[in-house]
């Protein structure tokens, strides 16, 4: 693949990254925000702390705020997956553009995303002590990178089985150790059960469902969009239609 093709993948890849960051936000918007007003009610009501000074208000997080930092993040990581198909494409088996773009961003769903998220799920206001802010936000930075760096090693791993044990079977064993370890460190890591007595368990489940719907719809929406911008970026016209697109052109030179 020349520059010029990266390039030209890179865009469409923002572009596509766009275009789902705005599905993700209506999700966003629609499942998530409501969730949120109720934690903050919550919080409000079991404050003993009052008269604080709020330097943004609530509408302009839930709706400028809101747009604004998904629209950048589906920018960047859909620039980012477009580089990774780029890397991958005839890499990782013999599938087309579409193929391969569904597969990185069904991987990087489950690297990314699934996997911290089973060990530290995402909590809406009123949960977590902010003493153990820090820490929590470390660990889950440290859960992201293991997982995705687990995720490339058993990506080389079965291709390294596949001679020896075939394409299923090095998948398997590869799928199995990603699994192992992931699990090894999911009972090493510290857990945190901070949700305060008396918060609604419906509440804070309903949030963390919405965070993951947000997450699945912006990275599927991607896959598909973006699948199909490089496959007619990538896969070269039938000759027939090159032929008819030709003379259609001459005929309207004459």
């Amino acid at each position: 693949m020349n520059s010029i093709s990266v390039r030209a993948l890179l865009v469409r890849g923002m572009l596509a990254g766009l275009a789902a960051g705005l599905l993700a936000l209506a999700v966003a918007y629609l499942l998530g925000e409501p969730r949120v007003d109720s934690a903050i009610a919550y919080e409000e009501a079991h404050s003993h702390e009052h008269g604080g000074v709020e330097l943004v208000s609530r509408t302009m997080q839930s709706t400028g705020g809101l747009a604004t930092g998904v629209l950048i993040y589906g920018v960047a990581i859909g620039g980012i997956a477009a580089l990774t198909v780029c890397f991958a494409l005839g890499r990782v088996g013999r599938f087309g553009p579409r193929a391969t773009a569904a597969l990185v961003s069904v991987g990087a769903l489950v690297s990314v995303y699934v996997v911290p998220f089973l060990k530290y799920p995402a909590n809406p206001p009123a949960v977590g002590d902010p003493a153990t802010l820090d820490q929590r936000t470390t660990l889950y930075f440290l859960m992201v990178v293991l997982s995705v760096l687990l995720s490339v090693a058993a990506v080389i791993l079965g291709k390294r089985l596949a001679p020896r044990l075939g394409n299923w079977n090095a998948s398997v064993a590869a799928a199995v150790a990603f699994l192992v370890v992931i699990g090894l460190a999911y009972a090493f890591l510290p857990s945190f059960n901070e949700a305060p007595d008396g918060f609604p368990a419906t509440l804070l489940w309903q949030f963390r469902l919405a965070t993951l719907a947000v997450q699945a719809t912006l990275w599927g929406s991607f896959g598909l969009i973006f699948g199909y911008l490089a496959e007619r970026q990538l896969t070269p016209r039938p000759a027939a239609a090159v032929a008819q697109g030709t003379r259609a052109n001459a005929g309207a030179v004459r």
